[in-house]
Formats: structure tokens, C-alpha cells, sequence
């Protein structure tokens, strides 16, 4: 059961690829990195929740990144 949770998760994220909105696209990737997450824990394996992790941190602060440095009139 615990192994559905990694491949729903992988399943998740390759829909991502087909979201022509940016918004969804994040959403989607959160929700993919979220699970990725969760199925590291349940594995005991910190491996994969650390590099979720630092993958979900950089993404939020991409996303977030262009707001900050967009100008201003």
C-alpha cells in the first residue's frame, strides 16, 4: 500500500508537464512534492524527504522571485 503512495505521487507529477497555467502548475507540484514527502517518511527513507524538501523550497522561491524582482511603474 505504501508503494502506491510513491508511484500516485509520480503520476501526479508527470501530469504536471500537461498544465498550461502556471498557477496549476505549482499547485499540482506542490501536491506531487507533498506525497513525495509523506513516502519518504512512511519508508524511513530521509534521503527522499530531504531532496523533496530542498526541490519543493527552491520551486516556492522561484515562483515567488519574479514578484520581487518585477518592476515597479
Amino acid at each position: 500500500m505504501i508503494n502506491w503512495i510513491g508511484w500516485v505521487a509520480t503520476g501526479v507529477f508527470a501530469v504536471s508537464y500537461f498544465c498550461r497555467q502556471p498557477n496549476m502548475l505549482r499547485i499540482v507540484q506542490a501536491v506531487a512534492a507533498l506525497m513525495w514527502i509523506t513516502y519518504g517518511f512512511l519508508i524511513g527513507a530521509m534521503p527522499v524527504v530531504v531532496a523533496t524538501v530542498i526541490v519543493a523550497l527552491a520551486a516556492v522561491y522561484s515562483s515567488f522571485a519574479p514578484l520581487r524582482d518585477a518592476p515597479t511603474t
